[in-house]
Parts: structure tokens; C-alpha cells; sequence
């Protein structure tokens, strides 16, 4: 590394050797945050890549600036049985981590104060790498992605993220502002700290700057302070930006983490009413441009947050939305791991019980509107919270739970059964609460 990049590494390290980040007590645990959980799950990204079912036991799973390691012990807890190896600039925070993983008896975990450009010399290959909150932080992010591409496993899946340059934007000039009159370049963080509060307290309200950005939290939170407005090396990047490193990195874009926010034509409220040039327009557009027309007329994410991988890693498969009649004849459905708990089992039967509709958001919340299913259908998922099952055993236990059609009181045939489950499977796949597999 050249000189200007290990002073910028240095500033970062130092930054965060003051301030180990996340400040999360070490009795705060993430175990029944099903929703983040998901996020942190190899299950997840495998699934949509491939379309099959990972058993993360015996996975090697990195935590790329573990800071802390708050996000290390998610990744311990949604993987079960994987090995966890965390790394960063910062030496206080990786003493932190070690304590955090200990305490919750996480033993098969490793940690290591090293830059993420140093990642060869561990020797070691990962099924998934963790690189959360620290990509914008990187003098050379690209180098930073060539690095942990060079360590992936060849079907392994990289979770990383940027700052959205058209979200943040009045952050960076905020940030530009304090730097340009002596801030983040010698004094204490406290300090820091302390000269932004009476500095924003100083300017007039209408000001742009007080009057977007600056709100209470801001006066007692100084976390939230150092990450906005004194945050050594941030950066921000386009879709189109964070394609091209990935393209220089030799690295293909598998899907963003947030996938079901990011569609374009959502944003609309009747599609019918668009000019249909746009219409057709929008139609030809890449994956890629799309995203990007998505940030230009919405970019409330602060993250751009993705999965990639090594180009063309990803098993071939159908979208369940194509499959054919043989296909859902041989196929198994799984309930998400994340939703494998007392509560939502005790929630289940009770709904079930009382026919009553069951709020499957209420567990796992991966979609902003809430997701119900009549108590009915809810009854097929039940045998799925002991293990996956054959789509046809679903069918089949739909049929006996409502033998007869409520209107025409006609005996409800497998035909029918099979119909009302597939299309319940369905949308529960899209959703990303069911996982089904077809096999070869």
C-alpha cells in the first residue's frame, strides 16, 4: 500500500480505536431479532442465488470490520454450527469482540486486528463474508473487494454495502464543512463532538443544513454524531459507481439484501397511466439501469446494500413463478430457519385454534405492509416448523382441513387443494418467508 493510504488507514484506526463501534451494551443480544437475523443468514443470499436450501454447519463466515462484533454474533446466531472469523483495523474493538462472542458461549470464533487488504495472509477461504458498514470507509473500496474476492469460496457470497451518495449528500457537505475549519484532524472526539453541537446550535434555523439534518438526538448521541458529521473516510457512490468496482473487482451482482423495496415500477401508482414510451423504456433497462432509475427518483436507503459473488457461480435453476406441473409435483417447501421459534409456533396453533387470521410479519418483518394468511392455509405451513415438506403432503393436508367448499358444500378435490396451496406457496416464496426446492 502506498503512503497516502496507510495515513488514511491510520486515521480510521485511530477513530475507531477511541471509539469502538457499535456501542452496544454486551448484554444486548440479537437472538430474537428474527428480521436482521434473516439479513445475516447464509440461507438467505444462498437461496436466492441458487434456489436451494444451505446447512450452514461447518461454514467458514467472515465478519469484515467486525468492529465491536454486535454483527459477528448475529452471524453466529443465524448460522448454526459456522465458524466465525472477525477482522478490523481496530485492536480495541477486536478485545471487544472477542468478550462479545465468549459471553454468549460462541467459542468456535477468531478475531484479528487487520486491515481488510491483509485478508491472504489468514490463509483461510469463506462460504460467506460479512462486509457490513465498511466498504465506504476504505481509501481504495475496490481494492477492499478484490481483496475478499480473493478469499471466497468459488460458490461463496459476499454481503456489503456503500453509502448512497444521492442520500447522504447533505451529510458529505456537512462533513466537508467541519473539516474545512479544523475539525476531524487533531483534537479529541470529544471535542469534535462538542465544536458540532455549539457550531449547529450557532446557525440560524432555516439554515438547510439545521433545518434537514439536525434533530434532538443529535445533542445527546454521540455515536450518531462521529457517523454523520466526523466520520473519518466516508464516501458515497451511485448504482452505476458500485457496478463498475464490482466489474473491476471481478465480481457479479447477485441481488440487493433489501430486493423487495428496490422495484422500480412500485414506485408508481397505476403503471396503466405511464406514457407507454417510458413504459417501454423502463422494460429494456438492465438490472442495473433500473436500480439506478430507482435511486434517482427515490433514494431514501442510506445504504446501498447487495450480494455479489464470483461471476457465474450461481446454479442454474426456474423461477418457481415458471414451474412446470411436474415441477410443484416433486417439490418440498421449507419455512424460513428465522422463523423456526416458540413464539411463532405458539402464535400459529393459536390463530389456528381460533380461526383467526395469522400475521406472519408479526415474526419475521421483511416487507413494510403486514402479510396475513387465513387461518385455513395457515393450518398447511404447522408440520413445516418440524421439517420441510412435499408440496403434495400440503395439498393433501388442505384437502382434509377443508373437505368441503363453503358455498357449494362440493367435497373439495386434491385438484382444487393442490391449486389453493401452490398459489399460497407462491406468494410466500416471493416474499421470502417460504423456500421451496424442485429437485433435478
Amino acid at each position: 500500500m502506498n503512503q497516502p493510504v496507510i495515513d488514511a488507514l491510520e486515521k480510521v484506526r485511530q477513530q475507531f480505536d477511541q471509539a469502538p463501534y457499535p456501542r452496544i451494551p454486551l448484554e444486548q443480544s440479537p437472538k430474537d431479532d428474527a428480521t436482521r437475523l434473516y439479513t445475516h443468514s447464509l440461507v438467505t443470499a444462498f437461496y436466492l442465488r441458487n434456489q436451494q436450501i444451505i446447512n450452514t454447519q461447518g461454514a467458514v463466515i467472515l465478519d469484515a470490520g467486525c468492529g465491536t462484533g454486535y454483527k459477528s454474533l448475529m452471524l453466529a446466531e443465524a448460522n448454526p454450527g459456522a465458524t466465525i472469523v472477525g477482522v478490523d483495523l481496530s485492536s480495541e474493538s477486536v478485545k471487544l469482540a472477542e468478550q462479545r462472542l465468549k459471553h454468549y458461549d460462541f467459542h468456535n470464533a477468531e478475531f484479528h486486528a487487520i486491515s481488510i487488504e491483509d485478508l491472504p495472509s489468514l490463509k483461510l477461504q469463506f462460504d460467506y463474508i460479512n462486509a457490513d458498514e465498511v466498504l465506504y470507509l476504505l481509501p481504495d473500496p475496490v481494492a477492499g473487494l478484490q481483496a475478499m474476492r480473493s478469499v471466497l469460496k468459488p460458490n461463496g457470497i459476499i454481503r456489503t454495502n456503500f453509502h448512497s451518495a444521492l442520500q447522504r449528500m447533505i451529510y458529505f457537505r456537512a462533513q466537508a464543512f467541519f473539516k474545512s475549519v479544523g475539525l476531524m484532524g487533531g483534537t479529541t472526539q470529544d471535542e469534535d463532538i462538542e465544536l458540532v453541537r455549539q457550531t449547529m446550535r450557532s446557525l440560524k434555523n432555516h439554515v438547510f443544513l439545521k433545518s434537514t439534518v439536525w434533530n434532538p438526538n443529535f445533542e445527546t448521541d454521540d455515536e450518531i454524531v462521529l457517523a454523520n458529521y466526523l466520520l473519518q473516510g466516508d464516501k458515497g457512490w451511485t448504482i452505476p459507481e458500485f457496478f463498475a468496482a464490482m466489474r473491476a473487482a471481478d465480481l457479479e451482482f447477485i441481488s440487493m439484501v433489501n430486493w423487495r423495496k428496490w422495484d422500480l415500477l412500485s414506485l408508481f401508482t397505476d403503471i396503466e397511466e405511464l406514457p407507454i414510451s417510458v413504459t417501454l423504456e423502463i422494460g429494456e433497462k438492465s438490472a442495473e439501469e433500473q436500480l439506478h432509475l430507482f435511486e434517482l427518483l427515490h433514494p431514501v436507503d442510506r445504504l446501498l446494500d447487495l450480494w455479489c459473488g464470483h461471476p457465474h457461480e450461481g446454479m442454474p435453476y426456474t423461477p418457481v413463478a415458471e414451474w412446470t406441473a411436474d415441477s410443484w409435483q416433486t417439490a418440498y417447501a421449507h419455512l424460513h430457519p428465522q422463523l423456526k421459534t416458540a413464539a411463532l409456533k405458539e402464535d400459529l396453533i393459536a390463530c389456528i385454534t381460533q380461526s383467526s387470521p395469522f400475521e406472519i410479519s408479526r415474526h419475521l418483518k421483511i416487507v413494510d405492509e403486514p402479510v396475513s394468511i387465513d387461518s385455513f392455509m395457515a393450518g398447511c405451513l404447522l408440520p413445516l416448523l418440524e421439517q420441510p415438506q412435499p408440496v403434495t403432503a400440503l395439498a393433501q393436508r388442505w384437502q382434509m382441513l377443508r373437505p368441503f367448499n363453503p358455498v357449494t358444500l362440493e367435497p373439495t378435490t386434491l385438484e382444487n387443494a393442490f391449486e389453493r396451496v401452490q398459489q399460497l406457496l407462491t406468494t410466500l416464496e416471493s416474499l421470502g418467508y417460504i423456500l421451496l426446492e424442485c429437485p433435478a
